[in-house]
């Protein structure tokens, strides 16, 4: 996956080192200019040299005087000494040759010069003078000519090409600038348009279209908000509803309560005031059942019964809508299950196996009542569906192991409110029973749902099973297993170390 951080990067690296090339190819055209101007200067001073021999010869000339003379031999001198200095800077500024052909007019301007003060009124020794000087002059002047014009020529090829690296500079900006646009405006504007939807109500889910590992990221974080908000809400709704729910119920179980109480009363005392059930003579061995006496009395017994099952019913009613005070504390797992099963070894239908695979020293944090209750709820029910089989028997499975949530293998449907990297207890109840039918396995934990025939289920059981894991702060999820029945896994905090029984024992 691209970054956009080494793309910006890549881009910062190359401007930086584009702007390096340009600070050191200004470097350079700025030396080689310093380089013209120095040639300049040496050029200019050998002009000057030969300009002020000139007018010393014109003195000399013009007066006669013996100091003029010595002056000019000076500057001449001077001028030998340049010559000599810069012969190779004048041949490459003029072409080969210059320097020598130069310091051979010197050289006979100086002999001229000296013949000429021998000899002062010849005339042609004066014109022979004039000439040469004047051309010293001339080569000198038009040397400086040529320093001009080539610093002149770099100084426009150092401007052009400082242009050109400004007008590179300017298109990879603009580039630049273009694909910050492309990379990172439009995907910000589009993050922002989604936050303003979600402020608005709408959960729409962040598409970005951008490969940028930075936004992609960023794009997942946002999904994972709204996804934990949908999920919070769906949990605020559903507490609310249950939280009515339970109010509701409440006040129906009370209001049940009395009526149910009076007709169970009531059919207990018609039950002991029937007649004794028999005919023909009173306390006859022999005698013949009164069939009527018979009918009231099991009509009675029915009326009881429902009774008695209306009751229950009310009573856990009363559990889910009671707040009882929850006191965590550490749990022996497999005992709580031995002993759940010990309880219930009277309703094991025949047949039925159950294989344990629970560790001694597996413990969870938790009320033991209510996870007594969990229990009783979920083996009462495997226990059902196996003897739905028949005769032919069946097997429940209870399992345990500990683990670490985000570590650990996940479960099908899992809910609940496991937090990922906490130290959990995952307990298995596998039956081998016919499994949920798939279309009804979403609704298994809703209140007054069941799977069972009518009559034989209140549909709390299990609604009760998964606010009791929830109040733990645990998880309980079901779904059929591939040979056949039905799996529930609780996921359980486990009991910190230091807390654990044993551990009290050895450190009191």
């Amino acid at each position: 996956m691209r970054s956009l951080q080494a793309k910006i990067t890549f881009v910062y690296l190359a401007l930086a080192a584009l702007l390096v090339g340009l600070s050191v190819v200004a470097l350079f055209e700025l030396d080689r200019i310093a380089d013209k101007a120095r040639e300049g200067s040496k050029v200019a001073e050998l002009v000057d040299a030969a300009l002020e021999m000139r007018r010393f010869e014109k003195n000399h000339l013009l007066y006669g005087q013996a100091r003029d003379l010595e002056d000019h031999a000076g500057y001449a001198g001077r001028a030998r000494e340049l010559l000599d200095r810069d012969a190779a800077l004048l041949d490459a500024l003029a072409g080969s040759g210059t320097a020598m052909g130069l310091r051979d007019d010197l050289t006979r301007y100086i002999g001229a010069m000296a013949a000429h003060a021998d000899a002062p009124t010849d005339e042609a020794l004066s014109n022979q003078v004039r000439i040469l000087g004047n051309r010293i002059v001339t080569v000198g002047e038009h040397l400086a000519g040529l320093e001009r014009q080539s610093l002149n020529t770099a100084l426009a090829a150092h401007q052009r090409n400082l242009l050109v690296w400004l007008a590179v500079v300017a298109v990879l900006l603009a580039l630049t600038g273009a694909l910050l646009a492309r990379q990172v405006t439009r995907p910000l504007q589009a993050m922002e348009t989604r936050m303003e939807a979600v402020a608005s109500g709408q959960l729409t889910r962040l598409a970005l279209d951008s490969p940028e590992r930075e936004f992609v990221s960023l794009a997942e974080a946002f999904n994972h908000v709204l996804d934990e908000l949908e999920r919070r809400q769906h949990t605020l709704v559903r507490a609310e509803k249950l939280a009515s729910l339970g109010t509701l119920l409440s006040g129906v179980a009370h209001e049940l309560n009395n009526p149910l109480s009076n007709i169970s009363s009531s059919a207990q005392i018609l039950k002991e005031d029937l007649p004794s059930p028999a005919g023909g003579g009173a306390g006859g061995e022999g005698a013949t059942p009164d069939p009527a006496t018979l009918f009231h009395r099991q009509l009675i017994e029915d009326i009881d019964t429902e009774t008695l099952r209306a009751r229950r019913i009310v009573r856990a009613l009363l559990d889910y809508a009671g707040d009882r005070e929850f006191k965590p504390a550490p749990v022996r797992l497999a005992e709580l299950v031995d002993e759940t099963l010990r309880f219930l070894k009277s309703k094991r239908p025949q047949g039925v196996e159950v294989r344990l695979d629970i560790a001694p020293e597996l413990t969870v944090l938790g009320d033991r009542p209510r996870l007594q209750q969990v229990l009783l709820n979920l083996i009462i029910n495997a226990w059902d569906a196996i003897g739905d089989l028949g005769d032919i028997g069946g097997e429940l499975s209870i399992s345990a192991r500990a683990g670490i949530v985000g570590k650990s293998d996940g479960f099908p449907a899992l809910a609940g409110q496991c937090r990922p990297g906490s130290a959990v207890i995952d307990l298995s109840l596998a039956d081998s029973g016919p499994g949920i039918p798939p279309e009804r396995l979403p609704r298994v934990f809703d209140p007054f749902f069941t799977t069972k025939a009518v009559g034989h289920g209140s549909g709390l059981g299990l609604f009760i099973s998964h606010e009791i894991i929830e109040e733990h702060g645990g998880c309980i999820g079901v779904a059929n297993r591939p040979e056949g029945g039905a799996e529930f896994r609780i996921r359980l905090p486990a009991a910190p170390v230091e807390t654990t029984p044993e551990n009290k024992k050895d450190n009191p």
